[in-house]
């Protein structure tokens, strides 16, 4: 994983071409959050189930525009959850969030930059030898799972969500679309760079699906029991802005139960796909379950 985080890195560093005429200043608020490092767990996913799909690791060179298109969607969003007529935040990655060092209109507009340049950055796949069909589909499975039906929505619920109010059966809807959906598409992603058949594909859909679930209870636990200065922002912030969590709905013990339950199915998906290979996705969803941070 150490591995395809540097080479995503350097892919992102090189994302926004130089020659382009851009305001200095929007180019550094874009570079400053999609450089901020973290997890790059999403553009790594498209890199394993490609992988995984392939069976061979040089199909990575192929699938690298989506796995930047992910990362750049995922960070959009970031910059945008953090503004204050969301969540408020003033630390992300264990630093200044975005409108506290370029002020709220230049986060905004950073935002609204990363979004269609993702697009951009998926289109170029077909020039890389994916099949224009495959490069299309990415383009539309991006829009809708990234969109209104997908993280977008799952983010006006959580806005809507509230202690007390929310349901466990409502919580599970928030969470599959602000997180699951973005890493259910990652994993649809890598495959159709490796032109994946539809069984292959619905696989490693609901393995993101799952993953993507695991993933954040796995946040609302850390939320409670983490370490400030391994998750770079305030431990606790959830319930300060009374947002609904698994641990505040049915407790610690059986939030972790919940995403050890989830990781098993996610990796028993995989099983029946016929896959080259399912260990680099297996491993990563097990990371997931033991994270720290």
């Amino acid at each position: 994983m150490q591995l395809q985080r540097d080479r995503v890195e350097a892919a992102l560093r090189q994302a926004i071409p130089a020659e382009w005429d851009i305001s200095p200043r929007l180019r550094e608020a874009a570079a400053y959050s999609l450089e901020a490092g973290g997890k790059r767990l999403r553009p790594i996913f498209v890199l394993a189930a490609a992988e995984c799909a392939a069976g061979d690791e040089s199909i990575h060179r192929k699938a690298m525009p989506f796995a930047v298109a992910v990362e750049m969607v995922h960070t959009y969003s970031l910059i945008h959850d953090d503004l204050p007529a969301m969540d408020n935040d003033d630390y992300r990655r264990g630093r200044l969030t975005n409108h506290k060092v370029f002020g709220e209109a230049m986060a905004i507009l950073a935002g609204d930059g990363l979004l269609p340049h993702a697009f951009y950055e998926a289109s170029r796949a077909a020039a890389l030898g994916v099949p224009a069909e495959r490069a299309l589909a990415v383009v539309s499975e991006l829009a809708r799972y990234a969109g209104l039906p997908g993280m977008v929505g799952g983010q006006a619920d959580d806005m809507e969500g509230e202690q007390g109010i929310t349901s466990l059966e409502q919580l599970e809807r928030i969470h599959l679309h602000k997180t699951s959906d973005l890493i259910a598409f990652a994993l649809r992603a890598g495959g159709h760079a490796a032109e994946a058949s539809d069984r292959q594909l619905e696989a490693l859909g609901l393995f993101g699906r799952n993953v993507g679930l695991a993933f954040q209870i796995q946040d609302d636990i850390l939320d409670v029991t983490g370490e400030e200065a391994k998750l770079g922002k305030p431990l606790g912030s959830d319930e300060r802005q009374g947002k609904v969590t698994y641990p505040y709905l049915i407790g610690l013990e059986e939030s972790r139960r919940r995403v050890n339950d989830l990781t098993n199915e996610a990796i028993e998906a995989l099983a029946s796909a016929a896959l080259a290979r399912t260990d680099l996705l297996a491993d990563m969803a097990r990371s997931i379950m033991n994270r720290d941070h």
